[in-house]
């Protein structure tokens, strides 16, 4: 048959951007041709997220779209959703082949069979995730970021947070060999890349389970020392693997981004002892005040969930009184839903939705607050930016991702995309921040 065409649509975190970054470098180096999700396409893959109840419904939305702009093509369902919910995915009309995390790296023999064979009833190939596949080289090809390279370094969790789907949809912590990261990390900065975003689901595990063990800092410690590489960011990660050596070498380097994202989930220590978080409130503040009194004007995130079970007006309270205090620029605010298969979802003490959306209503205009007053606090001053290669939508102007995650708008010439450049921040609003070349 002629070059079969594919397209993706991808769901949820990063980790799954990097995941069908990946996975289509493989199935284009196998004769596929990748078409834009919005064009016909023979294949279309659907990388889903099972993080909340809302991410199905954006999951099934996702597919039936695909269905909608591809009715002659195959349609393919992998990631968190198909890994956890195999019965629920092939149950949508027109989904023709079901695939697992534990099973995306035969994908591209199972597409390959799929379009060469008539059209027969929803295939499912759902393994378990105890003996999950090692982190193998990331295939060669397209960074995955445009402007910013996404290089994934960690998968799985060894963590049982009672509310999270995660280990389930993504199995135990692997990690990717060191040398394979270097290596990736030097090929991305020699094609122009001057930011490299390490991603993963429990990054702070990273070498715990290699041999040779080894750890983040380690890794770090050797990447930092790439020549050319302007910034590295890390995803997400927990309070406790914010060790001494980590800790050295995060404050240290001028290299790693003046930004860190340390979720919190609740500012009460009797919720966070019902959701089993591995850290206590004055843990959390011991940490992030010593961090953004180590590093001029860093960018602070924190995930919390609003209305968890058991949740009271008091614990909601101390959680309110935390975030206010704490020195966070942004906030990731999720109203709690049950996830299957967790211990969450057994508790009692069930907040009505309407108290659990007006919980998450407050902390999102706290954390609003919070940003705008932090935002404020750069005007006047020259930043360096990655610009990126995508404009605003709204006004056409550049946008400039600075070291501590502030997206800054400003006039310029498409020459400037994906490049390192100096801007003036001259003005901070509730929608946006202004700039001038500096």
């Amino acid at each position: 048959m002629s070059q079969p065409t594919v397209a993706f649509a991808t769901l949820g975190c990063r980790l799954n951007q990097v995941d069908t970054h990946e996975l289509q470098d493989v199935l284009e180096a196998r004769g596929f041709r990748t078409v834009p999700f919005d064009s016909p396409a023979d294949v279309v893959i659907v990388n889903t997220c099972t993080v909340t109840a809302r991410a199905d419904f954006s999951d099934r939305q996702m597919i039936r779209r695909a269905g909608r702009v591809s009715p002659a093509a195959r349609i393919v369902v992998t990631g968190c959703w198909a890994q956890t919910s195999p019965g629920a995915v092939a149950g949508v009309p027109g989904v023709d082949l079901v695939v697992g995390n534990g099973d995306k790296h035969r994908l591209p023999e199972l597409l390959l069979d799929l379009v060469e064979h008539e059209r027969g009833g929803t295939a499912i190939h759902v393994g378990g995730l105890g003996t999950a596949p090692a982190l193998l080289a990331p295939p060669v090809g397209r960074a995955g970021g445009r402007s910013r390279a996404f290089v994934k370094v960690q998968d799985g969790c060894q963590h049982r947070c009672a509310f999270c789907v995660v280990p389930l949809a993504r199995g135990p912590s692997r990690s990717r060999d060191a040398d394979l990261v270097i290596e990736r990390v030097r090929a991305l900065v020699a094609a122009g890349h001057a930011e490299i975003v390490l991603t993963g689901v429990d990054l702070g595990h990273y070498g715990a389970d290699l041999v040779p063990r080894t750890t983040l800092a380690a890794l770090l410690r050797r990447l930092v020392e790439i020549s050319g590489l302007r910034w590295i960011r890390m995803s997400s990660m927990l309070p406790a693997y914010f060790t001494p050596d980590l800790l050295d070498v995060v404050t240290g380097s001028t290299v790693v981004a003046p930004h860190l994202h340390i979720p919190l989930q609740s500012g009460s220590d009797r919720v966070l002892r019902r959701m089993r978080r591995p850290y206590t409130v004055a843990m959390y503040r011991a940490l992030v005040e010593r961090l953004a009194a180590a590093i001029p004007r860093l960018g602070l995130g924190a995930d919390v969930i609003a209305g968890f079970p058991g949740e009271t007006d008091a614990d909601f309270a101390e959680t309110l009184a935390v975030v206010e205090a704490l020195p966070l620029t942004y906030l990731h605010v999720f109203p709690y839903s049950d996830r299957p298969g967790t211990e969450a979802a057994r508790l009692e003490g069930r907040l009505a939705a309407s108290r659990v959306t007006e919980r998450a209503r407050r902390l999102r205009a706290l954390g609003a607050a919070k940003n705008l007053a932090f935002r404020r606090g750069l005007v006047g001053r020259t930043e360096d930016v990655l610009v990126l290669h995508t404009r605003d939508r709204g006004t056409g102007r550049l946008v400039g991702l600075t070291g501590n995650y502030v997206e800054v708008g400003f006039e310029g010439g498409d020459e400037l995309s994906g490049t390192m450049t100096r801007v003036r921040v001259t003005a901070a609003t509730a929608a946006m921040t202004q700039g001038v070349l500096g």
